[in-house]
């Protein structure tokens, strides 16, 4: 698993003991630490999406892109690793668009939603959050939390006029 996150750092022409060394801070930082020898196999989804991170991570990205990475993640891990993807965020601040589905995790993540129209994809409406950071599970039974995920609902259940037969008169 170190070769798979050095990988980078070896394309870019650092020598093995930098870019092993690059690659257990980053296997530390996203709570992997012992587990250097292990192959991908041998780790569990969440763990493998850890990996990922560290290996887009160890090269520093202007901006990260994430579409549904959690979606295939039981809940219980699916928690934990928003929980871990905070952490992260928090230690190195990086713009990052993530796509979901999933309104709470919307919310728990987000500084911004951007909610979509089914097709054609629209921009309906664009929210700032204001949560405070670093943010906690709590958060998710807090009035505001569930007044914004009503609303993020209604707005996804409203009829797109588009999308609707027109009559003809």
């Amino acid at each position: 698993m170190r070769d798979n996150v050095a990988f980078g750092p070896k394309m870019r022409g650092l020598g093995k003991v930098e870019r092993y060394r690059a690659a257990d801070q980053f296997l530390k930082l996203v709570g992997l630490s012992g587990f250097e020898r292990f192959y991908p196999s041998q780790l569990s989804g969440g763990m493998q999406q850890r990996v990922e991170i560290a290996r887009v991570l160890i090269n520093p990205p202007r901006v990260l892109l994430m579409d549904e990475p959690f979606s295939a993640l039981d809940a219980q891990t699916r928690s934990m690793m928003q929980e871990v993807l905070l952490d992260i965020w928090s230690k190195i601040p990086t713009t990052t668009v993530f796509v979901t589905h999933d309104i709470d995790e919307a919310l728990f993540l987000a500084d911004r939603i951007i909610v979509m129209s089914a097709r054609p994809g629209r921009v309906i409406e664009d929210i700032v959050l204001s949560f405070d950071r670093p943010r906690h599970p709590q958060l998710v039974t807090e009035i505001e939390f569930v007044r914004l995920k009503r609303h993020i609902l209604e707005l996804l259940r409203r009829p797109d006029e588009s999308s609707l037969p027109r009559r003809l008169d």
